[in-house]
């Protein structure tokens, strides 16, 4: 049985739970610049899986447009992820909340 390469975790990521509000910040490469852009959005999605596991956060763009992104949790291209509010979920999937808008498709905050 041949041994895996486990890529190291990178430690800028902390514990993300579904429902989360996050805002992570990615370096992007353009041409020969590099910078950090922030993608604010809420955590729908958690995959487990070593090398594979990635999270989705979904954020409302201009004109209502969902748009959703998908990070790889091992990547070193991600500078970092701030947990601005946790929200009270009872699902793993947020997959709901891509058929509901405005006021409906808010959580509610988590009471500690």
């Amino acid at each position: 049985m041949t041994d895996q390469v486990q890529a190291p975790a990178n430690p800028n990521i902390p514990q993300l739970q579904p429902g989360d509000s996050v805002s992570v910040h990615v370096r992007v490469r353009e041409g020969d610049n590099e910078r950090v852009q922030e993608f604010r959005g809420t955590v729908i999605r958690l995959r487990k899986g070593g090398n594979n596991a990635n999270f989705t956060v979904r954020r409302i763009a201009s004109h209502g447009i969902g748009v959703e992104r998908t990070f790889l949790l091992r990547s070193p291209r991600i500078e970092k992820v701030e947990i601005r509010r946790q929200a009270h979920v009872r699902r793993a999937q947020l997959y709901y909340l891509r058929g509901r808008k405005g006021k409906r498709a808010r959580l509610a905050a988590k009471r500690s």
